[in-house]
């Protein structure tokens, strides 16, 4: 299975420009150095809670509602 996967990565990213190739390069890289990494509890975050001024959350919200439906065909 592992040989199938590599075989058909190889192939698709031999049909990439050099650009995509590269982003491809750094996905993977960034794939592998977060593989080992101890994941948080939820437990862990709950300190964090109710730290945004409300203010703040407000902005976000904006920020979020105005971009998030906007589409560039440029990035995948």
């Amino acid at each position: 299975m592992a040989q199938n996967i590599e075989r058909e990565l190889g192939e698709q990213i031999r049909k990439l420009p050099s650009e995509q190739r590269r982003r491809v390069l750094d996905f993977a890289r960034s794939l592998a150095s977060s593989a080992g990494k101890q994941s948080v509890s939820s437990q862990a975050l709950l300190r964090f809670a109710r730290t945004i001024e409300q203010d703040d959350l407000a902005i976000i919200e904006k920020v979020i509602d105005e971009g998030c439906e906007t589409v560039n065909p440029d990035e995948w």
